[in-house]
């Protein structure tokens, strides 16, 4: 990526905060919502209930505003596997197999069209990630909801040892596995970016046969496959890219996260860097970047767990707390 801070420019540079979402704020709130009523959350991606001989474990996630790009560009096959994978990810990060979903879909009209697309991406989220879709809501609510809204909670089960130890150690290696793109998080600072000067129907530049929207739909990818593997092979913490950026892997405990060969950030990056004149600072604290998911691994699994997956060693942990990525150095 090219620092757009490096060309003298510091005209209408973007930054996520912003366009509208500040992370830090939305951290702030949420631990607050907690404090409330005195919630003691289990692992940093999912909620924890002991039923005897295994937890029972439950995520909520939504599309957010990739939402309105679907709505541009009228194509929402997608965006139903985008709400499961949001969901199974977060549950995989803690080492829970998802087993079961109910979508919420707010609309302020009837449109069968519309929740027909979206049922075809759900259906294929819930086949790639192996659960069962158990219910879900569609409510109509024009005086509360312009457009449409959706979400979904997922439930999991997994074996009192299953469960990741969520801190790596000094010495263990990093492990990452390749995202899709960018995924469903940063989509407020990429929409504002890329419309500056373009519809979301134009030709996405690095490949004309494509649409930026088309580009900008790419659904989330799926890790529930790295489930079986993580356990084989004593994975100590995941990381879900989402949220956050590159930040996310500082959940894995304060350590110092030296990424020395993270996955090539796909074309759509650079593309929102420049329209949107970000920083590469910026970037790494919203996007995934390329690398969608990071594992801790004791160095002496580290070769198995690649063996076993499509992953690839990106680098180590160390003493201290901060992330270093690209020359960039994330607290």
């Amino acid at each position: 990526m090219t620092d757009s801070a490096d060309d003298g420019s510091e005209e209408e540079r973007l930054t996520y905060a912003e366009t509208g979402v500040d992370i830090d704020a939305s951290e702030d709130a949420t631990a607050a919502l907690l404090e409330a009523f005195g919630s003691d959350l289990t692992t940093e991606y999912a909620g924890l209930l002991d039923i005897g001989d295994r937890y029972l474990a439950l995520a909520t996630d939504g599309v957010g505003t990739k939402l309105i790009v679907a709505e541009a560009i009228s194509d929402f096959s997608t965006i139903g596997i985008d709400c499961i994978a949001m969901n199974v990810n977060d549950l995989v990060a803690a080492g829970v197999e998802p087993v079961a979903f109910v979508d919420y879909l707010a609309i302020d009209e009837p449109d069968d069209d519309l929740t027909n697309e979206i049922g075809e991406g759900l259906a294929v989220g819930l086949e790639e990630s192996g659960m069962t879709l158990l219910g879900g809501e569609t409510a109509v609510m024009p005086e509360v909801v312009s457009g449409f809204d959706l979400a979904g909670t997922c439930a999991g089960l997994a074996g009192k040892d299953d469960i990741l130890e969520g801190e790596a150690a000094v010495g263990d290696v990093l492990v990452g596995f390749a995202s899709n793109g960018i995924h469903s998080n940063g989509l407020t600072l990429a929409r504002e970016a890329v419309t500056r000067a373009h519809e979301y129907t134009d030709e996405f530049p690095p490949n004309p046969e494509r649409s930026i929207g088309e580009e900008l739909l790419r659904p989330t990818r799926i890790y529930t496959d790295l489930l079986e593997p993580m356990r084989e092979h004593d994975v100590r913490a995941a990381a879900h890219i989402t949220g956050g950026g590159w930040t996310n892997l500082l959940r894995m405990g304060d350590r110092e996260y030296v990424i020395e060969e993270p996955f090539p950030a796909q074309p759509i990056f650079e593309f929102v860097q420049e329209e949107g004149n970000v920083t590469d600072e910026e970037m790494h604290r919203t996007f995934n970047m390329g690398t969608g998911f990071v594992v801790a691994v004791p160095e002496d699994r580290a070769d198995d767990l690649v063996a076993a997956t499509d992953g690839r060693i990106i680098g180590r942990v160390e003493d201290g707390e901060s992330v270093e990525i690209r020359g960039l150095s994330l607290e």
